[in-house]
């Protein structure tokens, strides 16, 4: 029997079609007990009647966090078309199919699930509970609802931003705190609650970006070092200067160095630039890395090592933009753009690329106002029901591709090449295939413009020369890469593009003379003893999160090698 939801609290349908087992409690009656006090637990046995019940919810304005569909015993079933209204409806739902445990072994069971993940039409698969309490079962469920309440702005946050819903700083604010997993809520400042805000905080007549803390602090368009101040991340070295290794990056590499550094006793210092994650940590979903079947997003990848590296005792310095790096008595000393200085007895570079801008002036005018580089996880909503362009063949222009398909009207990719099987992994290529996203090879953007904010792109094909003009209100750009190694003294040799030459690639190049040792260069280090390159500011390196991660966590034993020769008498 249904149970209707009788307030604003968000909502929990199962759809649970025949029910045998004897003294097994249904699968809603174990949610009502374990979550019953904060959220609606609505208990259907039809998927006819699971979707009438979806459609009433919506039409009501009420949330829907998770969804949970059995497949009814014999016969075909329309759980296909089910999980599909899910995410049309409630697009940051969670949806799982329910079976049997064990069910993985019968082949059409199996099939189902890798055609609906393939589909993007679920997120995962449950096990049904089988025992009461099944901690395994209220596991998966309670992973599903902290995905879905950190998808959500509806949920109360600790920080709150208010500004004008187009607002290039705003934008660069709101993805600032999501590259380094701070959780928020946006109010447009000509809306309802965003009025409010800001009458409650006296700046009823502010135009700039604001920022509200929780505990009652504002911040009137705050600089990224104060924003980042106010949420707790150091952003100036205290007493102590002198560390055993200082890595320059806290993406995938930076942070794997940063780990095994501190775990084995080194006094480590991160610097960092800008966010939490690096590149990396703009990825709305990353499917392919070990450990995580459902998949994991990079921020939230980036913050979990961030946390283990700071629990084995890293000290991090973010915001930090580095300008020199000289030696000094066997140190190698790193100097930032507002004076500080730390000195290392050795020196992980992990810097890392950054996107490649488009180089059009009428879009670059838009950046922040439709026109966005990475995944920009923090826009994806106000894409709703808009069309949406992806320049890149990659991964990550890939995942962004999908993550914007829950939201958007539709989803074109934009790809300069003539395939994607070169540049990006099968599962991507099957999931952007099956979600309906359009692929338009050997294209590229060549105008764009609007009023205030991107309303169209003008397109050109490139083997033809023919160009057209589509509407678009949202343009994402991840093509390229640029390491970002201008800022590094010309003693530590580079290729023709800037990526960092190391081992064997050192001695192949015309900084061998240069090298003052006897000892060869180890694998990751550069022309200069003691200072190491990992991830994808270094030449010939694989250009995933897991190969970034195998780096910086092998970097670490050469570092000790480095430290063992100099402490010989």
């Amino acid at each position: 029997m249904s149970v209707q939801p009788d307030h604003r609290r968000p909502a929990l349908l199962v759809i649970e079609h025949e029910h045998d087992a004897a003294g097994q409690d249904r699968i809603a009656d174990q949610l009502r007990r374990r979550y019953g006090g904060d959220y609606d637990v609505v208990d259907e046995r039809s998927d006819a009647a699971g979707l009438t019940t979806l459609e009433s919810l919506r039409d009501r304005g009420l949330q829907v966090a998770l969804v949970l569909c059995d497949r009814p015993a014999g016969g075909p079933a329309a759980t296909d078309t089910v999980f599909a209204q899910v995410k049309q409806l409630y697009p940051e739902a969670k949806r799982a199919l329910v079976v049997d445990w064990g069910a993985w072994a019968d082949r059409e069971t199996a099939e189902a699930i890798h055609r609906l993940i393939a589909l993007g039409r679920i997120d995962y698969y449950a096990l049904r509970p089988w025992h009461s309490p099944d901690e395994y079962f209220h596991r998966t469920v309670t992973e599903f609802l902290l995905e879905w309440e950190r998808a959500v702005s509806v949920v109360p946050r600790e920080v709150t931003v208010v500004a004008q819903r187009w607002s290039p700083r705003a934008h660069e604010l709101r993805s600032l705190l999501v590259r380094n997993g701070v959780q928020h809520q946006f109010h447009a400042s000509d809306t309802d609650e965003g009025r409010v805000a800001l009458a409650a905080a006296g700046l009823a007549d502010v135009t700039a970006p604001v920022v509200l803390l929780h505990d009652g602090r504002v911040l009137v368009d705050p600089t990224n070092s104060q924003l980042a101040d106010a949420y707790g991340v150091s952003t100036t070295l205290g007493d102590e200067t002198d560390f055993d290794v200082i890595v320059v990056g806290a993406g995938p590499a930076g942070l794997a160095a940063a780990v095994y550094a501190s775990s084995e006793g080194l006094r480590t210092l991160v610097v960092e630039r800008e966010s939490i994650g690096g590149q990396a940590g703009s990825s709305s979903l990353i499917r392919n890395y070990l450990g995580f079947a459902r998949g994991i997003s990079g921020a939230e990848l980036a913050q979990r090592a961030y946390q283990q590296a700071w629990v084995f005792g890293t000290t991090f310095l973010l915001m930090r933009e580095l300008v020199g790096l000289t030696p000094e008595d066997g140190w190698h000393v790193l100097t930032a753009a507002d004076g500080q200085q730390a000195r290392g007895r050795a020196v992980v570079l992990a810097t890392g690329v950054s996107y490649r801008r488009i180089g059009l002036p009428a879009l670059e005018a838009f950046e922040g106002a439709g026109v966005y580089y990475g995944a920009s996880v923090s826009e994806a909503r106000a894409m709703l029901g808009q069309p949406v362009y992806v320049v890149g063949g990659g991964n990550s222009a890939g995942q962004a591709a999908m993550h914007l398909s829950r939201y958007a009207a539709s989803v074109t990719l934009l790809v300069r090449g003539a395939s994607l099987a070169d540049s990006m992994s099968r599962y991507l290529v099957d999931a952007i295939e099956a979600a309906g996203v359009r692929v338009r090879l050997r294209t590229e953007v060549v105008d764009g413009g609007g009023t205030g904010r991107l309303a169209w792109l003008e397109l050109r094909d490139r083997d033809t020369g023919e160009t057209r003009t589509e509407p678009a209100a949202g343009l994402f750009v991840l093509i390229g890469a640029e390491p970002h190694t201008a800022w590094l003294p010309e003693r530590i040799e580079r290729d023709q593009w800037g990526y960092l030459l190391t081992g064997a690639d050192v001695m192949d190049s015309h900084a061998a003379r240069r090298w003052p040792l006897q000892r060869q260069p180890l694998m990751l280090e550069t022309c200069v003893p003691g200072v190491f390159a990992v991830g994808d500011v270094r030449r010939r390196s694989v250009k995933r999160v897991a190969s970034a991660v195998g780096e910086g966590s092998v970097v670490i034993q050469q570092v000790h090698q480095v430290l063992a020769a100099a402490d010989r008498p």
